[in-house]
């Protein structure tokens, strides 16, 4: 049976459990709607303190949603019953600094050694802004969202390090107040946005070529918004080079049971 988002059912219990045997394989955005998407990184136990240290010291690419214990891979307190191998549609490992395969489920790589860390997404705030009346032209077009690598530096954390990664939406220059407005509300899903404008200015060469996702038209009328990306511990990975680390596919996000809602502060 072919599916769709518009056949899909809502609750993420059973959107995780389409993932989990294979039947839903594509991206998670628009999935779920009001429910909270997490981005995914699992690192080996001696590298997991300095990656919570690399992820406190950047809050706005890489807000910690829950860690868990070493060997762990239900997420209790977001997702109680759920298994971080098999419930995200893509995982991405890194080897030495090297993308060396994805995979639909990591069972076969699980050791007890691992520490799994849930991150913020930005899709956890996209009903918020549909709900105020700011379109999502990636969404109309069932496309992933476009994220570049930037010239922002993150702050280093012991062994990590690297270049922030962004997520861009064009809003219309009559909407980018009301989009900032949405979004400050939801700090632990990336906040407000660190960059409006002119790509070159956080060293985006060609806005048209995204690193990660897909290509997204920009409109007449229309400015390109910038958020902090969950994505950034990838670009790290490459830079940083660490021996072994797990995430998710860009787009391909773990999706919990809180509400979107639950990490309003506004």
């Amino acid at each position: 049976m072919v599916m769709s988002t518009r056949t899909l059912p809502k609750s993420p219990e059973e959107l995780r459990s389409l993932i989990r045997s294979g039947e839903w394989k594509g991206v998670t955005a628009g999935l779920a709607p009001g429910y909270v998407q997490a981005n995914l990184a699992i690192l080996p136990r001696d590298l997991a303190f300095d990656f919570l240290l690399f992820c406190q010291r950047n809050p706005k690419p890489c807000p910690l949603l829950e860690v868990l214990e070493a060997g762990r891979f239900e997420p209790e307190r977001m997702a109680p019953g759920a298994d971080l191998r098999t419930d995200v549609p893509r995982y991405r490992i890194f080897r030495d600094g090297e993308m060396v395969g994805e995979e639909k489920d990591i069972q076969s790589l699980w050791r007890d050694d691992l520490v799994s860390f849930l991150l913020g997404c930005s899709f956890s705030f996209e009903t918020a802004l549909l709900n105020a009346g700011v379109p999502l032209r990636h969404l109309d077009e069932g496309k992933n969202v476009s994220m570049y690598v930037t010239s922002i530096e993150t702050t280093p954390a012991g062994t990590f390090s690297g270049p922030m990664v962004v997520s861009m939406r064009p809003i219309h220059h009559s909407q980018v107040v009301r989009a900032v407005q949405v979004t400050s509300r939801f700090p632990s899903v990336h906040g407000a946005p660190v960059h409006i404008g002119d790509p070159a200015a956080i060293g985006i060469k060609d806005i048209t070529r995204p690193d990660y996702g897909e290509p997204i038209e920009i409109r007449q009328g229309e400015v390109p918004v910038f958020w902090a990306c969950g994505v950034t511990p990838q670009a790290v990975a490459l830079k940083s080079k660490p021996p072994f680390i797990i995430t998710h596919s860009p787009g391909y996000m773990f999706i919990t049971d809180w509400r979107d809602e639950d990490l309003a502060v506004l």
